[in-house]
């Protein structure tokens, strides 16, 4: 059998899944993954968390314990989804043993509404790393202006960090410069960084589905002939950044303190048009020392289809460029894009946790009737 997720795993890519639930654990589908599947990791949202806890049969259990306990809203969501990241994180420890706390990470996020609030982000983040109580758990922050010191500051105090919703090339150097102040910090600080680690995940397919969008309202052939190669060039480009980045003096001194890189990890990565392959922004982003979230239904797509061929995000960073510069001759604005997609990112994790308090407070009120 042609293993295509191990053949991905040995061209460097940690195979992540973007998705956790009660189910996931207590089935034994999240330890079939890692053990059949390749999968060192787990990121979630509030998304995803929403879409778990309607599964009532999963939590009906834990819910009316909470709901005897009198718990708000806010504190029992609180109360299952850091349990499910913990005991997560206790199924990925022998990965994160293994890659030396590369892997076997579990990301788990700041309330979104927390979005434009760098002192109660950190807040958060502490309390979120205390409560879960595992090393390799990843606090997500999102890269928005009041997140970047949000996240140096959470560094700082020696806590892992997922940087989540970066769209843009400008923001990813400055979330790379917050990642290397924090650890800068956290090594003056008295932590030992040889234990922490941090992720910047870069979202790839919602830059086509804008992008895309446009293109077709152009209609030229022009502008057809440049569908589907946004997200890729951006994402390549922000690769690129991160080899100059992270060959530097200011890096050097900090990786002879023991500090592991920042990795780019690509999320976003279920194609949203049906006429794209589904592995293809997974088959276009293979590259050593990055990370891939994706759903099930994606890993299941690059277990049948992809066709793993070696490197293929570094080689043609000036064709990257191309397409970003025939875009913006096309008169669709790449700074305006990623400002909106930002915004739309932070919009929909918001709708998300309203959706999940609501789900919540549902369930409270059934489990006290």
């Amino acid at each position: 059998m042609n293993d295509r997720l191990k053949a991905l795993a040995d061209a460097g890519v940690s195979i992540w899944l973007d998705d956790l639930s009660r189910e996931r654990l207590t089935s034994g589908s999240l330890q079939a993954l890692i053990e059949d599947k390749h999968v060192v990791g787990v990121t979630t949202n509030p998304t995803i968390f929403a879409k778990a806890i309607s599964d009532a049969d999963a939590y009906a259990e834990t819910v009316s314990r909470l709901a005897a306990q009198g718990v708000s809203v806010d504190e029992a969501i609180r109360a299952i989804t850091t349990s499910d990241v913990r005991d997560a994180a206790d199924v990925f420890k022998p990965a994160y043993d293994d890659s030396e706390g590369q892997d076997g990470r579990v990301s788990i996020e700041v309330e979104p509404t927390l979005a434009h609030d760098t002192a109660k982000t950190v807040e958060q983040a502490k309390q979120l790393w205390d409560i879960v109580g595992r090393d390799n758990v990843f606090i997500k922050i999102p890269a928005t202006k009041a997140g970047l010191p949000a996240i140096t500051q959470t560094l700082a105090a020696g806590i892992s960090v997922n940087v989540t919703l970066i769209f843009s090339l400008e923001r990813y150097k400055a979330v790379a410069d917050a990642f290397l102040s924090g650890l800068e910090q956290a090594v003056e600080n008295g932590h030992d960084v040889t234990k922490m680690a941090s992720v910047a995940s870069f979202f790839v397919s919602r830059v086509d589905s804008e992008i895309d969008k446009r293109l077709d309202a152009i209609g030229t052939a022009e502008a057809k002939a440049l569908k589907g190669k946004a997200a890729i060039a951006n994402a390549r480009l922000a690769f690129e950044a991160y080899e100059e980045i992270f060959d530097t003096d200011r890096w050097r001194e900090l990786e002879t303190a023991g500090a592991k890189p920042q990795r780019p990890l690509w999320a976003s990565t279920g194609t949203k048009d049906p006429s794209y392959s589904p592995t293809l922004y997974v088959d276009n982003l293979v590259t050593k020392g990055v990370v891939n979230t994706m759903p099930e239904a994606t890993i299941k797509a690059v277990e049948e289809h992809s066709e793993i061929t070696g490197d293929t995000v570094r080689g043609d960073y000036a064709g990257d460029r191309k397409v970003i510069d025939d875009l913006e001759k096309l008169g669709i604005s790449y700074d305006e894009v990623v400002q909106l997609l930002e915004d739309e990112g932070v919009a929909k994790f918001d709708a998300s946790w309203s959706e999940l308090q609501d789900t919540v407070a549902a369930a409270l009120k059934a489990a006290t009737k």
